[in-house]
């Protein structure tokens, strides 16, 4: 891309920044998915999860179902 105007660089950084952003909204969701599944394993509840989350019960018991214990 020889002749890029100032719109074109500033679309290239937009869709670079929103690939960074990308990125590091999926680290944060496998880190919070990863202490919800600790959370279950140690007993505490969807619905005191989701107090502290601020995600629904049915979201937190989704992502971290109750042991086959």
């Amino acid at each position: 891309m020889g002749d890029m105007d100032a719109l074109d660089t500033e679309i290239q950084a937009a869709a670079k920044k929103r690939a960074r952003a990308e990125e590091a909204f999926k680290r944060a969701d496998d880190e919070l998915r990863d202490l919800l599944v600790r959370g279950r394993a140690e007993g505490k509840g969807p619905s005191h999860m989701a107090k502290l989350t601020g995600f629904t019960r049915e979201w937190v018991a989704k992502i971290a179902p109750a042991s086959k214990s």
